[in-house]
């Protein structure tokens, strides 16, 4: 599906919280993801991506990673992925963290976000094992100095490079 309207972003509120576990395609079979909606709103660290007048996703962004910005969370309702909203949402986070360090991390099983965080100039700064089982965590660093651009091809080029060494 094409985006026809300019995406709005904005920080989610209590009222959001139904409407955001019933996009989040985790939040239906995990509990603990509901919580962690709620904590994030509550927090104010929880944004929506609107899109055409409905809500479509969201994303968390805290400054939890050793004191600087961490994209905890991007998260786009499955009928709407792929339409540039993913890459909408993490272009809003990296203006919203001008002048800073913004890290971010995703599975190495999860190409898609992967892709989009390189064609968002985040460039790989590491891994880490044993969070979910056979599937490390890679995790991604950008910064509007302009060194950010990632000096390899692909997700799987840099997961190759970084598994299990």
């Amino acid at each position: 599906m094409v985006v026809s309207t300019q995406p709005r972003f904005y920080l989610a509120s209590e009222q959001h919280v139904d409407h955001l576990v019933q996009l989040d395609t985790l939040a239906q079979r995990d509990p603990k993801r509901e919580e962690d909606i709620k904590a994030w709103v509550e927090a104010r660290n929880c944004y929506l991506c609107e899109s055409d007048g409905e809500v479509v996703g969201y994303g968390v962004l805290t400054r939890s990673f050793f004191g600087h910005a961490f994209i905890e969370m991007v998260m786009i309702s499955e009928k709407r992925r792929r339409s540039s909203l993913g890459t909408a949402l993490v272009s809003y986070f990296q203006a919203l963290s001008q002048g800073s360090k913004l890290f971010t991390s995703t599975n190495t099983s999860n190409l898609p976000m992967q892709y989009l965080l390189l064609k968002t100039a985040f460039k790989p700064s590491g891994y880490i094992e044993n969070l979910d089982p056979d599937d490390p965590e890679l995790i991604f660093f950008y910064t509007d100095a302009g060194d950010a651009h990632a000096s390899c091809s692909g997700p799987n080029e840099y997961a190759a490079s970084s598994s299990h060494k």
